[in-house]
């Protein structure tokens, strides 16, 4: 595909009719919801601290980039295998501090990105690469989820 063509719908600032807008928020509101319940829950932590940690996130995040940027901060499959290790061997207040620790570097990330702009994560991770890798990885995820 050429970098003239553009294939989607909507764009970044179209608004879609309210009922193709409220059937597209309840996508997202099941598939997000699902693995901020499911990820506790496969660690052995309460699923309504995620909720209400992912909510205060998200208002969070709505309010500091004044609604530009609309996005749910919600649980992540990456932490998984860290944190079910952590339980077991050093326990909860280990998990607490790397819960911290990863929203301090998200925080950093975020300062940086700030004052030096996308470009340079745009080079890192160019989206000929980081399309397929999710794509990988969603596939290799796919029998978990089946069963």
């Amino acid at each position: 595909m050429s970098k003239n063509q553009n294939n989607a719908i909507y764009d970044l600032h179209d608004k879609p009719p309210f009922f193709t807008w409220l059937g597209l928020s309840l996508q997202h509101l099941f598939s997000m919801f699902g693995a901020t319940v499911l990820v506790p829950l496969l660690v052995g932590l309460n699923p309504g601290v995620a909720l209400f940690t992912s909510g205060v996130g998200t208002l969070l995040h709505l309010l500091i980039t004044r609604g530009k940027v609309p996005a749910y901060m919600g649980s992540s499959f990456a932490f998984i295998i860290p944190m079910t290790s952590l339980l077991k061997t050093i326990g909860y207040p280990a998990v607490a501090q790397g819960i911290i620790s990863v929203g301090l570097v998200y925080l950093v990330v975020a300062f940086i990105v700030t004052f030096t702009g996308t470009a340079w994560i745009e080079h890192i991770f160019p989206a000929e690469v980081v399309g397929p890798i999710i794509m990988v990885i969603g596939l290799s995820l796919a029998g978990s989820a089946a069963s």
